[in-house]
């Protein structure tokens, strides 16, 4: 094979190109675009990279399907390239830094974003001056490059389909790639673009890609699967930039939620096991905080407790004081829980344990030698405190309080003295909030009603709306209650809890989230940012905290043919962060327990099967033996003695098929329809022959037995023509004795008409 030419072109020389190179040219485009795009679909590179790239690539492709040369030299290109590695110190510790500032490690994310600017750039320039094949090589490693850079970046079902399109376009790009090199010197006259045996070679090379692209996904979705699986997670849990939330912190200032519920993005799955009605008016907990200053609720003296997984993985959760777990029901579910960039751990109440890896990243030594942990407040709010800086999968069992409203009427209205102190706590009020709170609950004679009473006043007399624009008012409580008399789900809140305290009754301010959308597709819960949420919790002594929500309810969730549409596409996404993006030996283990019950099914049915067959051929032949042993002895020997006789004396098909019959029918043994009923129809005419009735080749059955003349012998021969007809076209099952009773009734007609009209029989047969 002939050396790579190196000859360089001037720069915007239009050159002959032949069919396999302007196939490769193509396919290389293709796939250096679906690279840069790949990265721009990521969200996480600055805007003036996601404007030029592809702005630059598809200018470039536009010259290049026009039949243009390279723009540049080769010395140019490499004098850009040289100036831009001095500027990229400045990117690296300046540009890419400030761009780095709300990541996770700010250092290691702008110095994978100053180095993806380089590999573009690098990209572009090279690009405008490719004239050989090992410049077309270089850039096809440079988009192998910006792949890797984009799963780094992200993992999610988006970057699938560009990878899909990537891999069948880097196979048809390399053969092209090799053939071009292979055929770069040869004698033989190149195949010109356009021409019939250039399409043939297209298809050719596009079928052969589109082969070798599927089968090489089948062999590497096998080899995915089967290799041993560790729970390191994808690239050790660690997510260079997290989608960040607020509001789930021990300091939440009012309106902070109410930002939340303007986002429509996933915040996390949820699947309930068993029943997935249990979740439909399920309040997802994540903190509760204990003091108001008028403005933010936050928790002073926080002193978690770590909670230590046991040795089957869960982590035991104990219960929340004087909570009473006697009227509880167990409800297990499995969280799936974006990357947020916060230490909430979302559950329904009253958890009674988790399990999930909560390990952190950078922690050294192998999976035996960690175990997982949580923290939990007095509050009873579970904590991570490695924080949710990358996809999060945990399972729960929490134990759902189901108390009659009768018991909570009745419970204790004396509260421990460190309670009252934290969760009476009020500021400096507008003297109209305790007033009203006591109008409100002035029919009322226990915490239970006073909490309903407050509840139900907040949903009916007040509107709601995320529409509080203007200047923040300096008491936003009293300003929401008789001013405004509209807000979002934080001032219903916080309105309550307060109220509740101005009237002597204990209660702490929750945020978490609403339930969201069932996808009946996936079988989960879909939650938003926009279920972001807020209530309260009230406290009965030897009961616990209750929940109790004073938001007016509204359904943003819309519906219809698109909304269906959604379910299937986070089905989709819930598969794929399920089974590859999470995929670890968990799953691996899940997995192979799966094929095994579906192969236990399939050979206990094919067992089952062949033991049915086995079991119908043995009383079949039982039948058989049980049918031959009731035919007498002599009726055996004659059959025996003349039934060879007559096969090997008569060579007549025909007579061979009645013989056959004629023995089927003295064993009892049935024939097919068909047979049956063409050799008693014959046995008929062969009747009717010696009354002087011939039918003749062209009449069908039924026009036979139309020209006979009318009389009493023409019923039977009509219902003998019915049944024959039946059986051997119908496929009826006919008993042999109805045929046998037919074909004597006409027998006794035939020989009635002979003794009352011999003279006109005569005349007939002659």
């Amino acid at each position: 094979m002939s050396a790579p030419t190196t000859i360089e072109r001037p720069p915007d020389s239009a050159q002959p190109s032949s069919a396999l190179s302007r196939y490769f040219e193509i396919s290389l485009f293709l796939m250096l675009l679906v690279s840069v795009l790949a990265l721009v679909s990521t969200g996480k590179l600055d805007l003036v990279t996601i404007l030029l790239a592809p702005a630059a690539l598809l200018a470039k492709g536009y010259r290049w399907w026009h039949g243009r040369g390279a723009e540049l030299s080769h010395g140019t290109a490499t004098f850009l390239v040289v100036t831009y590695l001095l500027y990229f110190p400045v990117d690296l510790w300046w540009v890419s830094r400030m761009l780095s500032s709300d990541a996770q490690s700010p250092a290691l994310f702008s110095a994978l974003l100053a180095t993806i600017h380089l590999l573009l750039f690098a990209m572009i320039v090279r690009l405008l001056s490719a004239t050989t094949t090992r410049d077309y090589l270089f850039l096809a490693l440079l988009a192998f490059s910006a792949m890797l850079a984009s799963a780094i970046l992200t993992v999610d079902t988006t970057f699938l389909f560009f990878f899909l399109a990537f891999l069948a376009l880097a196979i048809s790009t390399f053969i092209g790639l090799e053939m071009r090199r292979s055929a770069e010197g040869a004698v033989h006259p190149q195949i010109a673009p356009g021409s019939r045996p250039a399409r043939k070679l297209q298809t050719a090379l596009g079928i052969t890609s589109g082969v070798i692209a599927v089968a090489s996904l089948l062999a590497g979705t096998v080899i995915f699967f089967l290799i041993p699986r560790f729970n390191a997670g994808y690239l050790s849990g660690f997510n260079l930039q997290p989608s960040l939330i607020s509001g789930f912190t021990d300091d939440v200032e009012l309106g902070q939620i109410g930002e939340i519920k303007k986002s429509s993005a996933v915040v996390m799955r949820i699947k309930v096991e068993g029943n997935p009605l249990q979740a439909r008016s399920m309040h997802w907990r994540g903190i509760a905080l204990t003091t108001f200053d008028g403005r933010r609720w936050y928790t002073e003296g926080h002193e978690p407790v770590a909670l230590t997984e046991g040795y089957d993985g869960w982590i035991a959760v104990p219960p929340t004081s004087s909570a009473d777990r006697r009227h509880a029901v167990p409800f297990q579910y499995t969280v799936m829980l974006e990357p947020l960039a916060s230490n909430a751990v979302f559950v329904a109440p009253e958890p009674a344990r988790v399990r999930g890896q909560f390990f952190g990243a950078g922690l050294g030594g192998p999976r035996g030698l960690r175990r997982a942990y949580l923290t939990v407040d007095k509050t009873g709010s579970l904590a991570n405190p490695f924080h949710n800086f990358a996809d999060l999968r945990y399972d729960a069992v929490s134990d759902l309080p189901e108390i009659p409203a009768e018991s909570l009427r009745n419970s204790s209205q004396t509260y421990p003295e460190a309670l009252r102190v934290l969760y009476l706590q009020l500021p400096k009020l507008d003297p109209r909030i305790p007033d009203l709170a006591k109008m409100i609950t002035s029919r009322a004679r226990n915490p239970y009603d006073k909490a309903r009473a407050v509840e139900s006043y907040l949903r009916n007399n007040y509107g709601y709306t995320l529409d509080l624009s203007g200047t923040p008012p300096v008491d936003p409580l009293a300003y929401f209650l008789f001013e405004k008399r509209a807000g979002h789900c934080e001032y219903f809140a916080a309105a309550m809890a307060v109220m509740m305290r101005a009237v002597d009754v204990p209660a702490r301010y929750v945020n978490g989230f609403l339930p969201g959308e069932y996808n009946d597709v996936g079988g989960d819960y879909i939650i938003r940012a926009s279920d972001a949420h807020s209530w309260v919790e009230v406290f009965f002594p030897g009961y616990g905290w209750m929940t109790f929500d004073p938001t007016p309810p509204s359904d943003d969730h819309p519906g219809g043919f698109r909304a269906q549409l959604g379910f299937y596409w986070d089905w989709f996404q819930l598969q794929w962060n399920d089974w590859v993006v999470n995929y670890d030996f968990i799953h691996q283990f899940t997995l192979a327990q799966g094929v095994q019950r579906v192969s236990r099914r399939w050979t206990a049915s094919m067992r089952e099967k062949f033991e049915h067959a086995r079991s119908a051929g043995a009383k079949r032949l039982r039948n058989w033996a049980d049918a031959a042993s009731a035919i007498p002895l002599w009726m055996v020997l004659i059959m025996l003695a003349v039934a060879p006789i007559a096969m090997l004396l008569s060579r007549n098909a025909r007579l061979r098929e009645r013989l056959v019959f004629a023995c089927r029918l003295k064993m009892g043994l049935a024939a097919p329809p068909a047979q049956a009923a063409s050799l008693f129809y014959q046995r008929m005419l062969r009747l009717l022959e010696t009354a002087g009735w011939r039918k003749s080749p062209s009449q069908t059955p039924v026009e036979f037995a139309a020209s006979l003349p009318a009389g009493e012998i023409t019923a039977p021969i009509l219902r003998f023509t019915d049944l024959c007809m039946a059986a051997r076209f119908g496929g009826q099952c006919v008993e042999a004795s109805r045929f046998t009773g037919l074909l004597e009734q006409i027998k006794s007609s035939l020989r009635a008409r002979t003794r009352r009209e011999p003279r006109t029989f005569q005349t007939e047969r002659k």
